[in-house]
């Protein structure tokens, strides 16, 4: 029930206007959020590879208005990339598609998205394409796949709740591409999605094992697990350790502020670990995600306010 609450106000203006003001809330924020200037997310971008971690910034947008924004959002991203080179730091980006107007069409879309590649390409980093809700499944897709024909400086997430996420997986597989596999933060319907966290749980553990599988190794695809979930790294650990798969064949991935304790642990153990990094002014929608996948922040907001 909090969840879809959550994910609801995820699209409430006035709940942005009082949440992006509210400072308990920004402190909260801050927690998952590395800052609202890129100055800020090179810090702590240089934290983490100063602690044998790898990161994947991402400069926080959403469905743009216009072309004209389309356009703006690409050229920023192919800047943050020469920035990202400038300052010598290892990270790669991540991009949604609306952010870079799919919604304006796929070909406007993929036009932009392979400027941005190319600009990564001639740095020597790579795009991480991250997935948004259900109704952007398919074109998303359709989008990386045609990339993926110009293009391999590039990686795609999917969600281990949709149903369908078994049959886009193996395709990628059978590409020898890259997927960063991750639960799923939006509200989908029961006709689509797994809703019960054991059968998300198990749905991911299944698409895992096929990721780590002699199949996927052998046709050279690269798995990224993105789970907080101890069992499932746990998981994760012996089934690499039983198909004797090296540790730079793979790697885990998590947000920033989240499971910190895991994320040094699993960096000691000579994992190959990245973190998500988003920054911005437009945090609220993503915040409020995070809210929805664990409602105790909201104790965490509370004993701000309150100055405990």
């Amino acid at each position: 029930m909090l969840r879809r609450l959550f994910i609801t106000l995820s699209h409430s203006d006035a709940m942005r206007r009082f949440v992006t003001h509210f400072g308990p809330a920004r402190r909260t924020a801050r927690r998952f959020i590395a800052g609202e200037t890129l100055d800020e997310a090179i810090a702590v971008v240089r934290d983490l590879n100063a602690r044998g971690i790898l990161a994947a910034l991402d400069h926080l947008g959403e469905n743009v208005a216009n072309r004209e924004d389309g356009e703006r959002a690409a050229g920023e991203y192919q800047e943050l990339l020469q920035r990202i080179a400038a300052e010598g730091v290892q990270s790669t980006i991540s991009v949604k598609l609306t952010h870079v107007g799919l919604d304006f069409g796929e070909d406007f879309c993929c036009d932009l998205m392979r400027s941005v590649l190319e600009t990564a390409r001639s740095v020597e980093n790579m795009v991480e394409i991250d997935i948004e809700g259900s109704e952007y499944t398919q074109s998303t897709l359709d989008v990386f796949h045609c990339l993926l024909d110009e293009n391999d400086n590039l990686r795609l997430a999917l969600q281990a709740y949709l149903f369908r996420t078994e049959e886009d997986l193996q395709g990628l597989i059978e590409r020898g591409s890259s997927v960063r596999l991750c639960k799923g933060a939006y509200d989908e319907s029961p006709s689509i999605a797994w809703k019960e966290k054991g059968e998300v749980d198990a749905s991911f553990a299944r698409l895992m094992d096929l990721m780590l599988s002699e199949q996927a190794i052998q046709k050279g695809f690269y798995p990224a697990l993105a789970t907080h979930d101890h069992a499932l790294i746990l998981r994760a650990e012996r089934e690499v350790a039983r198909r004797r798969i090296d540790k730079d064949r793979f790697e885990f991935q998590m947000l920033h502020g989240v499971r910190r304790d895991w994320q040094q642990r699993l960096a000691a153990d000579g994992y190959r670990l990245r973190i998500y990094v988003p920054y911005g002014t437009q945090w609220y929608p993503y915040f409020m995600r995070r809210l929805a996948e664990r409602p105790a922040n909201l104790l965490f907001m509370t004993r701000a306010y309150l100055g405990k």
